[in-house]
Order: C-alpha cells, then sequence, then structure tokens
C-alpha cells in the first residue's frame, strides 16, 4: 500500500478486525483507538497573520513627535480661547489676558510643530489653497487659519494694553480697539471645532486602532483641551481670579476620564490593544491617574497657590499623554496585520448576522 508522506504524522492504530462483535470496550466511536477519524491529529497549524513580503496592510503615515505636540498645543489653544471669551463677558481682566496670550501661544507654537514635521513652510500654505469638506485635514487647516486671525487680534490688543499703548500701531489702534472684542468671540467660535477636529482627522482613516475609536475620540480630546486649558488658567492665573479655569479644569477632568472610559469599552478588543501595552498603555494609565489627581487638585486649588500649580501642571500632563498614546497606539497597531484582520471578520460576521448579505462586501453562502 502506498503511503503519503504525512501518515508519518499520524498516531499508530490498533490493526482492525473484521467480522465479530463490532464494539468492544473502549473500542467505537470516540474511543482509544477508534478508526472513524475522531481521534486524528490535526494537520492544520494555528492560523498567523500575515502580509505580502512582510509589508503593512495598511500604510502607517508619517507622523512623529511633532504632530504629538500639535495635537496638544490645538487642545490647549481652543480650550484657552473658550475661557478668554468667558472672561471677556464676566469682567476678569486677568483670567482674559492671560487665557489670550495662552491661545495665540499655543496656536502658533502648534503650527510651527506641525511646519517641522511637514518639512517646509510652503507644505503648509499650500493647505490653504483650497477647501474641501469631504477632508478633515482641509477644513481643520481653515478652522486653524480662521482661529488664529481672530485669537491674534485679541492678543494683541492685549499686548498693547500691557505695553500702554507702546506699540507702533498709529491709526490701526482705533481699528483695533473696535475689533478686539468680535475677534475674542470669533476665536471662541472656533475653539470647539479646532480642539474636535484632530480626533475627527486621525478617526477617519483606515488607521485600525483610531478607527475603532471613531465614536468617541473626538470628545476624548475636546474634554482633554478643556481640562488642559484650565490647568494653564490655575498656573498662569492668581488664585482670587482663576475661579471660572478651576471649573474648566474639574469639568474636563470628569469629561474625559468618563469619555475615555467609555472609548476602550466600545472599541474592539483587538484594535484597542495597543493602547493598553507598550508605552502608549503606560502614558494612557497615568493620563487617567493625572486627570483624576489634578481635577481633585482642582477642587481644593482655591485656597492655595501652591495646589493650583501642582494640579494645573498635573491636567496639563495629562492631557498631552491623552494625545502621545493616542497617536502611538495607532502608530504600532499598523504593524501587526493581526489588528486589521480579525476586526474585519468581526464585523463582516456582525453584518451577516444582521442579515446584510447583498453588497459588495458580503456574499451569501
Amino acid at each position: 500500500m502506498t503511503l503519503s508522506e504525512f501518515d508519518s504524522y499520524r498516531p499508530p492504530e490498533k490493526p482492525r478486525r473484521f467480522g465479530g462483535k463490532r464494539k468492544r470496550r473502549g473500542v467505537g466511536r470516540g474511543g482509544a483507538g477508534a478508526t472513524d477519524g475522531s481521534r486524528e491529529m490535526s494537520m492544520v497549524p494555528e492560523a498567523e497573520f500575515a502580509s505580502y513580503y512582510d509589508r503593512p496592510i495598511v500604510k502607517p503615515p508619517p507622523w512623529e513627535a511633532p504632530i504629538g505636540v500639535y495635537l496638544f498645543l490645538g487642545g490647549v489653544a481652543g480650550g484657552s480661547s473658550l475661557l478668554a471669551a468667558g472672561a471677556q463677558f464676566s469682567g476678569n481682566e486677568k483670567l482674559r489676558r492671560n487665557s489670550r496670550l495662552a491661545a495665540i501661544g499655543a496656536a502658533g507654537a502648534g503650527a510651527v510643530a506641525l511646519i517641522a514635521d511637514l518639512g517646509r513652510p510652503e507644505r503648509f500654505l499650500n493647505m490653504f489653497r483650497t477647501l474641501k469638506v469631504t477632508s478633515p485635514m482641509s477644513v481643520g487647516s481653515w478652522i486653524l487659519g480662521a482661529f488664529s486671525a481672530g485669537a491674534g487680534v485679541a492678543a494683541v490688543a492685549e499686548v498693547d494694553r500691557m505695553t500702554k499703548r507702546r506699540l507702533p500701531l498709529g491709526p490701526l489702534r482705533k481699528l483695533l480697539n473696535l475689533a478686539e472684542k468680535p475677534a475674542g468671540v470669533a476665536s471662541a467660535v472656533f475653539a470647539a471645532p479646532l480642539a474636535a477636529y484632530t480626533g475627527v482627522l486621525l478617526s477617519n482613516t483606515a488607521n485600525p486602532t483610531w478607527n475603532a475609536a471613531k465614536e468617541d475620540l473626538s470628545f476624548v480630546f475636546v474634554s482633554s483641551a478643556s481640562l488642559a486649558a484650565g490647568g494653564l488658567g490655575m498656573v498662569t492665573t492668581p488664585v482670587a481670579d482663576a475661579k471660572p479655569a478651576r471649573m474648566l479644569a474639574v469639568a474636563g477632568a470628569a469629561a474625559e476620564l468618563t469619555a475615555s472610559e467609555l472609548m476602550d469599552r466600545r472599541m474592539d478588543p483587538v484594535a484597542a490593544e495597543p493602547l493598553h501595552h507598550g508605552g502608549a498603555g503606560a502614558m494612557h494609565k497615568w493620563s487617567k491617574r493625572l486627570a483624576a489627581i489634578g481635577g481633585a487638585g482642582a477642587i481644593f486649588a482655591g485656597r492655595s497657590r501652591a495646589v493650583a500649580v501642582v494640579s494645573g501642571v498635573a491636567l496639563l500632563a495629562a492631557s498631552a499623554l491623552t494625545r502621545f498614546a493616542v497617536l502611538e497606539a495607532g502608530l504600532h497597531s499598523t504593524k501587526d496585520p493581526r489588528y486589521v484582520i480579525e476586526p474585519q471578520k468581526r464585523r463582516l460576521e456582525a453584518r451577516r448576522r444582521a442579515g446584510i448579505v447583498d453588497d459588495s462586501i458580503t456574499t451569501a453562502e
């Protein structure tokens, strides 16, 4: 009898007996020595996910640390502008001044970080050549431009007052005085979109971890922006004038902890793994801890300048770690095909169970 090359892998079998009673003790279906194949060793190894030539299935974005800085500073700028608008209408001059300067400073430094990642300044300017409403990057660039224009005018007005009207503005000073308040309001209008659009930008990609968080990532980023702006206001403003900043910090910390927990629960468990392991996992854990510590400290910071500063720094660190954790987790998720294939298979099965079998994604069995 001719044997296959795979027969060497088969377990030894007892010789067959013909005639007589078929069943004996230990012989029969499922018993030792069964000959119906139920006791055969599997010849198919466990599935391993791989890609052609070990290349990533999803191309990783060419983003590095400057993008993480940009994500963080964009949130600080947006939150500070909202805080400045509230101070503008309530007559809180010190908080208004500090928040306006923080907003334009963070927006400017964020733009520098973005240009550093792009490599050449003209690439940043080219983003304003057209407005494509279906592109989060295009829309976000225009949001940043409109925000910076309003925040810049309001900041110049503050600097002019700080220098006792010594800026060489000439006849433009009257125009500046007229435009100051509308500019402050305009920057506040674009503040929330500035803080949220980066979440839309990341989750609108094929990156498995970012895409899995698309329902909650913008809420996490907006909450993170709020606690960062509140923390910065607590650091830069005297305790007596920083009550709105403390309130924003507490609300932002509570909102971020809630939104982060919801995001963790609703993400595909495999796609969420990079956010809970390695460097990204450590940053994610510490961002939650620092947000809780800073938020709790902000409640009691009304009596102590030292507590206010420590709590504010903790909140700023929490916001930065949140952005860097999400960025790092997304970049890592493109390196292993498993993070792409397993969530896709689960989504496909869910569509089939829902009876969706008539499109280009699923096919009828």
